[in-house]
């Protein structure tokens, strides 16, 4: 069986005070105020080092804990819809990228090739009645046009 003994340092004495209270004596009638810091005044010597990004990840401190959470799960609440968001719109971008290439391109060429040809049979009728014109016979009425008089 295992036997549990508290041992207590000597420097912790039974008649020693409380670091955080004050004697009105001692203090008169102005109070004493003691700096119960984790950095002692003789070890700032790395403060030098110190960058800005130190200082300002140092300040979490001043927020209470469970606002930090809230802060926290907020942000990454934001986040994730952020993310969700875009990846949604990368999704829809790729859809109507595609189907602008699959559907619009072959379109767009088939409606080139029409235009081509339509210019071309307008070049051979202009052909046909510079010919016509230059042998001196009447213009030729293009197919299904009724002349005037009928």
């Amino acid at each position: 069986m295992v036997k549990v003994e508290e041992v207590r340092d000597a420097a912790y004495a039974e008649d020693r005070e409380s670091d955080y209270t004050t004697d009105d004596e001692e203090a008169g009638d102005a109070y004493e105020t003691e700096s119960v810091s984790s950095v002692d005044s003789e070890d700032l010597g790395g403060l030098e080092d110190e960058t800005i990004l130190d200082r300002f990840y140092a300040l979490k401190d001043i927020v209470a804990p469970s606002t930090r959470s809230k802060l926290v799960a907020n942000w990454q609440k934001t986040t994730g819809w952020v993310k969700t968001g875009g990846v949604w719109a990368g999704n829809a971008v790729w859809v109507i990228t595609t189907s602008a290439l699959l559907v619009g391109l072959p379109l767009a060429l088939a409606m080139e090739d029409e235009a081509r040809i339509v210019q071309q049979e307008k070049e051979i009728q202009m052909q046909q009645s510079g010919q016509q014109s230059l042998l001196g016979a009447p213009p030729q009425q293009p197919a299904g046009v009724v002349p005037p008089g009928f």
